[in-house]
């Protein structure tokens, strides 16, 4: 392609797309261009001479630093990332309406070529170009169609005995014949209504739904050791977009459970039926996707500091040196064994969003590994609720307040969540504390029980 001075900024992205990141970093007043409705616009008519003009550039001087910039770029990048746009517009015309065996013929050439990493680094693009990850998940089971017959064509991911992702994939296997029992007494259930065996599918259904609900520790495992070491190589997008779809599992065990509580039959065959396709769906999603997708972007190293890491059940044995509190002192220990008996759960997270501490109590109510520490906040919660997350943090940054407290029922439990803004002495902020607390039990109490009553 021969640049010129008329040569519009719309042809130039479709056939260099690399060349609008190196435009953002290469003048900070073209940086608007990374918002996806500004782009747009400056597309329509937009050429290189008028470009050149809102940077303060010379047009002849932008056309040779871009010139550079593509030769500098070796063939097989170029190819790549062709490949990634064209896949970017498939999930793209997905997303509008248009049917996953249309798009197909599109990039039967590419299909190949496709490896798990660049379909999370496609996901990873579209929501920094302001696709949501909540749409994204709305449809990432048409994406797995699309892409399905390439990766049905990679070989077997293997992993050695001691690998992280071993624990991860046996599961997956227990997973996968827990839902198969499960389908084989739906539809048991189907044939039996109105007969005198319906109770007995009905107690097997309720059995294999606990059995199913153990998925809950998998999906805790993924959220608490893999997703954080994923974050820090950048892959954001798709643990979020996971993470979105482990909800949409356990709102369906929820269902079925209520579902067949009531006695509905018929509604616990179709939520059941529901259920097991998506847990079917998710440990595809890890097996074909995910997994290999972590095993092209971690580093030796991450996946043994994730094998080594452990939950310290016991406190630090330092015991010379106290803290000179506000009232008090105490030592390190003190302190550490004062934290682990609180009856309550604490979390800090500083001034920048990153959680620095929590509380290893003896019946923790959320859980928390330590992969958690130096993660950002926003990645430790599922995506449906990151936009009040940070509108909290936002609002106790603006000094608009300074607590927000939320009440829940959880596995028959109400458990009171309270966060408070941690200002100093100049109410500067310095971060959030979060406190959860089991109050079933506060919530009956009655009358008085005095200290003199104690026995």
């Amino acid at each position: 392609m021969n640049l010129s001075p008329t040569t519009r900024l719309d042809d130039l992205l479709k056939e260099y797309p690399f060349l609008l990141e190196f435009l953002v970093n290469y003048k900070t007043e073209f940086q608007k261009l990374k918002n996806p409705v500004i782009r747009k616009i400056a597309l329509r008519t937009a050429t290189l001479e008028t470009v050149a003009s809102m940077g303060a550039v010379t047009t002849q001087q932008l056309i040779s630093d871009l010139t550079e910039a593509i030769e500098q770029r070796p063939l097989e990048d170029h190819r790549g990332i062709a490949r990634k746009e064209t896949l970017k517009a498939i999930i793209r015309e997905l997303h509008e309406g248009k049917s996953p065996e249309a798009l197909k013929p599109r990039f039967a050439s590419l299909i190949e070529e496709v490896s798990p990493g660049e379909i999370g680094a496609i996901e990873q693009e579209l929501v920094r170009e302001g696709l949501s990850p909540e749409a994204i998940t709305r449809l990432c089971d048409l994406h797995v169609q699309v892409f399905q017959e390439g990766l049905e064509k990679r070989a077997e991911l293997e992993t050695g005995a001691q690998h992280p992702l071993t624990l991860l994939r046996a599961e997956n296997r227990q997973i996968g014949k827990a839902v198969t029992r499960f389908r084989e007494t739906l539809n048991a259930l189907r044939t039996t209504e109105g007969t005198a065996n319906l109770g007995t599918a009905m107690h097997r259904i309720d059995e294999q739904l606990d059995e199913l609900a153990k998925v809950e520790a998998h999906y805790q495992r993924k959220e608490n050791q893999l997703f954080p070491f994923l974050e820090r190589r950048g892959i954001t997008a798709p643990p979020q977009v996971m993470w979105s779809v482990h909800d949409e599992i356990r709102a369906l065990l929820k269902d079925a459970k209520a579902a067949l509580n009531s006695k509905e039959s018929e509604r616990t065959v179709e939520v059941g039926e529901r259920l097991s396709q998506k847990i079917d769906d998710m440990i595809y999603k890890e097996e074909k996707i995910l997994f290999p997708m972590a095993m092209e972007v971690l580093t030796n190293q991450d996946w043994e500091e994730m094998a080594h890491r452990r939950v310290e059940t016991e406190p630090p044995k330092l015991t010379e040196g106290l803290f000179s509190l506000n009232r008090g002192e105490l030592t390190i220990e003190q302190l550490n064994l004062i934290l682990t008996h609180l009856p309550i759960d604490i979390t800090f997270v500083d001034q920048n969003d990153v959680v620095r501490y929590y509380s290893e109590g003896r019946e923790r109510i959320f859980v928390r590994t330590p992969h958690v520490i130096g993660r950002k906040v926003e990645n430790c919660h599922p995506p449906k609720s990151v936009h009040i997350v940070k509108r909290i943090l936002q609002d106790f940054k603006d000094g608009r307040r300074d607590v927000a407290e939320f009440w829940i029922n959880l596995q028959g439990r109400f458990v009171h969540i309270r966060y408070f803004a941690i200002r100093d002495t100049n109410r500067d902020y310095v971060g959030t504390l979060e406190v959860s607390q089991d109050v079933t039990s506060i919530r009956t109490l009655q009358g008085e029980h005095r200290l003199l009553d104690w026995q």
